[in-house]
This record gives structure tokens, sequence and C-alpha cells, in this order.
């Protein structure tokens, strides 16, 4: 096997600890996060500054990501065929739904958001790219799981919290739940994850026919459901979004409700 090195195995710690956190931090903290000691640390931070991957703030000397990072990762995700794939389709599918379109891939046993279009309106919102997703009760997170084994094994062997007291937390029930998405073949999300909102997701899948990510929209639930369903006209949309992308990628057909693919 093939040894690591060090140095960048470090270097990775502090931007995973810059990124998980809501507040800016200082050298001791890093150091005491990642048992490392202070000038260790500090080389590290000194290096990442000098390459833009992390900024400090001149008052209080504590540090945060730097904007090097944001260039990289819009890079990746230009280049992400998924996404680039999916920009036309999902700009018809906010604009006919009236709500936020998010497509999102199994990433470090989440879903992590590759691409968003804001619901069209005047409302303020947040671009959510990069945001990540708990795979047990969102509806792009159970349809991953639902034919993606990679995935099901990462929702089962993490935590299952409970968000809302609609969400499934046992693992019975879960793939109780993973069953109906594979019969009819999306998910739903009716506050299991969020009160007062909804989504609706499907499977896109590759040229081999493997799934390789989702594509949902999320809604005011007053908006995007009735009686407690969601509106056969928004899943009808969402999941031919998600046919339509999955032919852009080479697929020629899908796998029937009820399939299962692992």
């Amino acid at each position: 096997m093939a040894r690591t090195i060090q140095s960048l195995e470090r270097a990775a710690a502090v931007l995973r600890l810059l990124a998980g956190g809501e507040r800016r931090l200082g050298l001791s903290e890093i150091a005491s996060a990642l048992d490392l000691a202070k000038g260790t640390a500090h080389g590290l931070l000194r290096t990442l500054q000098q390459e833009g991957f992390v900024e400090q703030e001149p008052v209080t000397g504590r540090y945060q990501l730097g904007a090097e990072l944001l260039r990289l990762g819009n890079s990746y995700l230009d280049v992400h065929e998924l996404r680039s794939r999916a920009l036309v389709w999902t700009d018809d599918l906010a604009r006919s739904s009236g709500e936020s379109v998010y497509l999102g891939v199994l990433h470090q046993q989440g879903v992590l958001i590759v691409h968003h279009v804001f619901r069209p309106d005047d409302s303020r919102q947040v671009l959510e790219v990069g945001a990540m997703q708990p795979l047990h009760s969102t509806a792009l997170g159970k349809v991953l799981c639902a034919y993606d084994p990679v995935a099901l094994s990462e929702a089962l062997d993490g935590e299952q919290p409970a968000f809302t007291d609609r969400t499934a937390t046992e693992p019975e029930q879960f793939e109780t739940l993973l069953e109906t998405v594979r019969a009819r073949g999306w998910a739903a999300d009716v506050e299991e994850t969020w009160d007062g909102l909804a989504s609706v997701a499907a499977p896109i899948h590759d040229r081999r026919r493997m799934p390789v990510g989702a594509v949902g929209i999320t809604g005011a639930v007053e908006r995007v459901c009735e009686g407690g369903e969601l509106l056969p006209r928004l899943v009808a949309a969402v999941r031919d979004t998600a046919r339509a992308v999955s032919r852009d990628l080479g697929a020629q057909r899908f796998p029937a409700p009820g399939t299962q693919r692992f």
C-alpha cells in the first residue's frame, strides 16, 4: 500500500475543520482540535494562506477558508458532467414548478448539492451549492439509498437523527420507505427534514443504467402538497426532468418501478 504524506493529511484536516465551523478559529483552537503542536499548525496555516486556501482576519488573527477554494470548487462543478448535462433541464423544472430545484450526489455519508436553481420569484434565497443534506430523511437522499447500495450502506452505518416527529430513524422503517421509493420510482420528504417544507426527487442514471445522482424540488407544504400528498403534476415534472438528464448522460432505458438495482 502506498504511503500517505502526513503534511497533506494535516492540511486537509485543517481545511475540513475550518469548513465545519460557523465561526473563525484561532491558532490555539486549531492546534488543540487537531492535536498538533502550535508551531506545526502555524506552518500549515501559513502555507495554506500563501496558496489562498486560508485567510486570516487582520484584527483578531483568526482563520477562515479562503477564496481559492471557491474557485477550485466552481471549476469542479463546471467540469462535472452530471451538473453540466442538467443545467438546462433544472432551469426548466424551476420555471414549470415554481419551486427551488436541487441536484445531489452521494458524498461522505450524505447528499452533496452540486447545483441549485432558485425558486423563480422575488423572495430572498441563499445558494446551497456545496451544502450537505442527510441521506435518511431527504427526498434526494432516499432516492440515492433506494438505487445505490453504497448510499444505503452509508445511511445505515451513520447516525439517523430525528429532525422532526416525522423522521424515520429505525432501520426497518427506513427500509420500508425505500421499498416504496423503488415501487413508484420517486421519493418524498414531507416535513421529515424541515418543518413546513416538502420535497420530491427522482433518480438520474448513466449509460450503464447506474444511479449517479438525484434531482428534486423543495417548497412550502401548502404550495407543493394537497391533503398531505405531493401534487401529481410536480411529481411528474421531477420524474420527466430526471429522465431527460439520464438520456443526456446516455441512458437508453430506465429501471421499471419496483425494480431493485442491487
